[in-house]
């Protein structure tokens, strides 16, 4: 081609074409986000260290359904946003490596206010102020645990909501999760080892997998019979991905999984406190026995391993109910 063909400019028509065609894919671009939960949902993905997000880790975003998430995904997708890459049983999500400048300018200089997740308190009895929130909870459990002080209750809540907000990524709903962590705080403060039924307690390090799972299955063979809790010496800021399906499968529902922080009061409730061969140091309370089972990370293997950790929990698990009925 000859230097002058070169530089022959387009025709206005070709301009013209050329611009409607660049105009039209902004306008697609920027109307696939115009949904809050799509802004949301893309800033989890660049914000996290991995750098992308698989559809269980961003249901958690708005307490969304995963169809909800992945047609959301799909939308994005198809606007060039975001590509996927299938691994095993899932796929994960990361941003288009040609559109990242453009998003990361968008995030960062103009959705800051659509990309605030929604206050805790937005759902929680209708109060708009965390504080007047954490006030209201710890009211509504004095009179559940009457056996312990006003200030008693209220310091459990405010701590709880405080250890749990430490390592939460997504803070929405982090109120409820309050309610439910203090609630068993307070059940472990007060409980009666003379009466109460035998309880287990399984501490790893991020409170994610191998001891979420043991629990699950200690409260499906025990049938009320034995409790069970878990915590983390480091709890993670959410179930790990493969973990999720086997928790369902065993109960029905991981709604009530979510990674805690150890303390005090859960290993002083404790009958048995089995550690899960990850080093984690507890303290040492008289009375209390104390394991520590050599299983696999399910972090560390693939989907068909964490199965397989699962089956070893579950014969483990099936041995120490049996002692302890």
């Amino acid at each position: 081609m000859s230097a002058t063909a070169q530089a022959a400019p387009c025709s206005p028509a070709t301009s013209q074409a050329i611009s409607e065609h660049a105009a039209a894919t902004v306008a697609a671009t920027l109307k696939s986000l115009a949904d809050p939960l799509r802004l949301r949902m893309l800033s989890a993905i660049a914000s996290d260290p991995r750098g992308e997000s698989c559809v269980c880790d961003l249901a958690e975003l708005a307490d969304v359904s995963q169809p909800t998430v992945s047609h959301h995904l799909k939308v994005l997708k198809d606007a060039g946003v975001l590509v996927s890459e299938r691994r095993g049983s899932w796929v994960w999500y990361s941003i288009d490596a040609t559109a990242r400048p453009a998003i990361t300018t968008l995030l960062e200089g103009f959705a800051p206010a659509a990309l605030a997740a929604p206050r805790d308190t937005d759902a929680y009895h209708g109060l708009d102020d965390v504080d007047e929130a954490l006030t209201h909870l710890a009211s509504s459990l004095m009179s559940r645990f009457p056996q312990l002080s006003p200030d008693a209750v209220t310091g459990v809540v405010r701590e709880s909501y405080a250890g749990l907000a430490r390592t939460a990524r997504i803070t929405a709903h982090l109120v409820p999760l309050t309610e439910r962590f203090a609630r068993q705080r307070l059940s472990d403060l007060t409980r009666d080892r003379s009466t109460g039924v035998p309880q287990v307690l399984f501490v790893c390090v991020a409170n994610a997998g191998r001891s979420q799972l043991a629990a699950a299955l200690v409260n499906q063979a025990a049938r009320g019979r034995v409790v069970a809790r878990s915590a983390g010496s480091s709890p993670a800021s959410a179930i790990h991905p493969n973990v999720r399906p086997l928790l369902e499968a065993i109960d029905g529902s991981d709604a009530e999984a979510f990674p805690k922080p150890l303390t005090d009061d859960a290993v002083r409730a404790a009958d048995v406190v089995v550690t899960m061969g990850c080093g984690d140091v507890c303290p040492i309370i008289p009375g209390v026995r104390y394991e520590d089972w050599a299983v696999g990370d399910p972090a560390l293997a693939s989907y068909e391993g964490v199965a397989a950790i699962r089956d070893d929990l579950a014969q483990r698990v099936e041995r120490l109910v049996a002692e302890l009925v």
